[in-house]
Order: structure tokens, then sequence, then C-alpha cells
């Protein structure tokens, strides 16, 4: 694997988490989910500046990004066990992912593929006045489901770019120290001995 070849493909996976992390975003703003809309957010940023990065050979922008990579595979961990009810989490009584501001739940809950949202009425009493009480049904795939797709190729594309962010900081360290090698003697302005005449110059005398 070239360096030109790891540098290329590091660049088309940051291309892709920023397209896929901006879909995700468009969807957790429709169902208000503050969490995941700050930690998107904070994610774009990082993919910025680690595609800056790798353009500009900056290993330091590139290594932030990969440790950035760690903490966001492990977020989308959180979201997987989140939605599957791991151990003691709930994704119908906890309301983690809104900061406990709102009720809100994945906007993929009543809209996902073939769901049907019937209101039902009268709200119980618990229900707050500004929300609306429904029941969905008929949907072909559950709205867990479609979030843990959604961060299982986050953190599929999260371990691609760790493991080419590494290569390519690898590649650009080497490349610098060689460089420094070669033109370390002009850098410390090295000079050469020089070679000294031991030659006595004599007079010449010239006859009239």
């Amino acid at each position: 694997m070239g360096y030109c070849s790891g540098r290329c493909t590091l660049i088309f996976i940051c291309g892709m988490q920023l397209v896929c992390v901006l879909e995700r975003q468009i969807f957790d703003f429709l169902g208000y989910q503050w969490a995941p809309i700050l930690a998107n957010f904070v994610h774009i940023i990082i993919v910025i500046l680690g595609l800056f990065g790798t353009i500009q050979y900056r290993p330091r922008y590139i290594t932030g990004y990969a440790v950035w990579l760690v903490l966001w595979v492990t977020w989308n961990v959180f979201v997987i066990c989140f939605y599957l009810e791991a151990g003691d989490l709930s994704k119908e009584t906890d309301l983690i992912l809104t900061f406990n501001i709102s009720m809100h739940r994945s906007w993929w809950m009543e809209n996902g593929p073939g769901c049907t949202v019937t209101s039902v009425t009268p709200a119980p009493d618990w229900a707050p006045e500004d929300h609306r009480y429904i029941t969905v049904s008929g949907c072909f795939l559950e709205y867990q489901y479609i979030e843990v797709a959604h961060s299982s190729l986050q953190i599929v594309l999260a371990l691609a770019g760790f493991v080419y962010a590494c290569y390519v900081v690898k590649c650009i360290t080497e490349e610098e120290d060689s460089f420094d090698f070669i033109g370390g003697f002009d850098s410390y302005g090295y000079q050469g001995p020089q070679k000294t005449s031991h030659l006595q110059l004599q007079p010449m005398y010239m006859s009239k």
C-alpha cells in the first residue's frame, strides 16, 4: 500500500464520514435528539480538521482526528446499547438523548418505512399538553434498528479512518525524518574542510 494510495483513501473516508453524519444530523434535528446533535456537530468539525490535515500534510491534525475517532466509536457503541436496551438502559423511559428536556423520540419512530401513526384520544393525564399521544404500527423495520444501523455504519467508517490515519501519520513522520537526515548538514550550516595551499609565493625579478 503506497503512501499516496493511503492518503487518497483517507480523504475518501473523511468525505464519506461527512456525508453520512450530515444525513444523520438532519434526522436527529427532526427528532429533537439534542445529545446526538451535539456529538454530530463535534464530529463534523473534527473530520473537517482531519481532512485538512491530510491534504496539507499536517500530522498533528490527523493525530487529533484519530484520537477523536476512538471517542466517536465509544459514543456510537453507547447509542447501539441504548436502542437495544442493553443492561438497565431503556429507550422508552430514559430521556438521555434529549438531555431530559423533552419526551421526543427518534424521528424514525413515526416516519419509518411502512409505519402507520394513530392519535390516541383522550390523551393520558401524564402526557404533556404540548405532546400528542400516539400509537405506531405496521412498520417494516422498527426505528431502533434504523438507529442501530446508522451507528454501526459510523463505527465501520471510524475504524477504517483510524487505521488509515495512523498509516498516513507514520508515512509523513518517516518522510520528514528522511528529509531531515538528507538535509541535516545544510540545516546546521555544516562546511566541509577547505584545502589550504602550501605553496609559498616567491618574488620575481625581471632584468632590463
